[in-house]
């Protein structure tokens, strides 16, 4: 990729691999029918591992494994909202508003994402640096990053740090910048355009291309799908790297990349739960009473 940015990126070529087609065929037999409203909250959020997905004892191979993860993490949940932008990475509309994302896409571009950014990686440098203001993606970015030797941002960053070389956080050898969301991450997405630095961004369907170099087609709000986009990447940069000779060599396991903030709404509920539980024992001692 030159180091002068386009401010959109070229239409994707139409010629696809045959493993890439195979791919896409297994991820059609999965949308044949909608997921209730609750369930597709569920995924939005990517809270249960489960949710949705009916888990088969038979033996797996590798593509099935990994489309499995992919939906159950909801990885392919998106908004409500679509850009001319996101409409090249959609696969189809659910009843209930919500854009489903194609996933042969965001395998495919999450591969070449890690083929690209191999080039830049280096332990111990600023080469690469990846950034989320996203709650949820301050866990994944860290991880991602000690696993790697990137440099993580996931406080305030300062404007000026890659534009300003007089000013105390400006980083000098940014090569390749990540971000998790496009909206969220404006400000160092702004300084990488300024500064003509390449940006990888994960992109939902509310999402543009202005100032992205790279976009991976995710749910970049879930916090099981942002776990699982950086577990991914992590692990396909190793490969590349040669650091690891197999998948199954990657010691890190997807919890480790997944925040492990719960959201509001989940401790009410929990709390709630607590609360009826007391309520309920106590009532039965009343009655042994």
């Amino acid at each position: 990729m030159a180091r002068k940015k386009k401010k959109t990126e070229e239409p994707e070529s139409t010629k696809k691999n045959d493993d890439l087609e195979d791919f896409s065929e297994e991820f059609d037999i999965d949308f044949e029918e909608d997921l209730d409203l609750e369930e597709e909250l569920d995924l939005l959020d990517a809270n249960d591992i489960e949710a949705g997905i009916e888990i088969k004892e038979e033996l797996i191979d590798k593509d099935e494994e990994r489309k499995q993860l992919y939906l159950s993490c909801g990885i392919h949940i998106g908004t409500k909202l679509l850009t001319g932008d996101a409409r090249r990475f959609i696969y189809r509309q659910t009843n209930y508003g919500l854009y489903v994302i194609d996933l042969t896409q965001t395998d495919e571009r999450l591969k070449i994402a890690a083929k690209y950014l191999s080039k830049y990686v280096e332990e111990g440098s600023d080469r690469v640096i990846v950034t989320s203001v996203r709650r949820y993606g301050k866990e994944p970015v860290k991880k991602f990053c000690e696993v790697l030797g990137c440099r993580a941002i996931t406080t305030r960053f300062i404007p000026g740090s890659l534009t300003n070389p007089i000013i105390d956080t400006y980083i000098k050898d940014a090569s390749v910048v990540v971000i998790v969301d496009p909206h969220a991450d404006k400000v160092v997405l702004r300084e990488a355009k300024l500064a003509r630095i390449p940006v990888v961004s994960l992109f939902d369907t509310d999402d543009t291309l202005t100032g992205i170099d790279l976009a991976i087609p995710a749910n970049n709000r879930g916090k099981k799908a942002l776990g699982l986009a950086f577990w991914l990447l992590a692990r396909q940069i190793l490969l590349e790297l040669g650091k690891i000779s197999s998948e199954d060599e990657f010691r890190y396991s997807l919890d480790d990349f997944t925040s492990k903030i719960v959201p509001v709404y989940r401790q009410e509920q929990q709390s709630q739960t607590r609360s009826q539980t007391r309520s309920q024992t106590r009532s039965q001692q009343e009655d042994n009473l």
